[in-house]
């Protein structure tokens, strides 16, 4: 039984490392040049992130080698900031950005920087293990309307359901 029960969690965390069929992590990449802030600028929605705005992802070097996150985001609902703080740690090389993050416990999610601005770093494409999770993030709170459109045509290529992306507004309430 415990045979069974330790295989499932292997194969739970395999899983949940992985890459969409057919996607590749960009290469040459600086994890020195990623760190700072990041801008939400669409993603597909999900249960944590339902109904924030102004969200922000902020990487900063951990003392143990690894990435510390901190996603900050503006619920409308209760009129607050919402804050999770996790940690991420390269899976193969860190020259691949394809990093494992985790938010609690001991599970980790992939985190796959899939395409990016290599030269200055002002937008990166991210995705998870599957298809439902998908992120733009921006350098800046927006971006250029070809970026989008880049965005867009890419992750129908890897077919995300980009009907249903959400444009994150960035602007305070007034």
């Amino acid at each position: 039984m415990k045979f069974l029960l330790l295989m499932v969690v292997i194969l739970f965390q395999v899983g949940c490392t992985g890459m969409p069929e057919g996607m590749q992590a960009v290469k040459n990449f600086d994890s020195q040049r990623y760190l700072g802030t990041w801008y939400e600028i669409a993603r597909l929605d999900h249960s944590f992130e339902e109904g924030l705005e102004q969200v922000t992802a902020t990487y900063s070097m951990r003392e143990d080698g690894g990435i510390k996150v901190v996603n900050k985001g503006y619920s409308t609902e209760n009129n607050q900031w919402k804050e999770a703080t996790g940690k991420a740690y390269f899976v193969d090389d860190e020259n691949t950005g394809h990093l494992k993050v985790s938010f609690f416990g001991p599970f980790y999610g992939s985190y796959i920087v899939f395409k990016m601005d290599q030269v200055d770093y002002q937008y990166a494409f991210i995705s998870s293990y599957n298809d439902e999770y998908l992120w733009l993030l921006s350098r800046t709170p927006t971006i250029s309307d070809e970026v989008k459109q880049d965005f867009i045509n890419t992750a129908q290529q890897y077919g995300f359901k980009t009907e249903q992306l959400i444009f994150v507004n960035q602007q305070p309430a007034l």
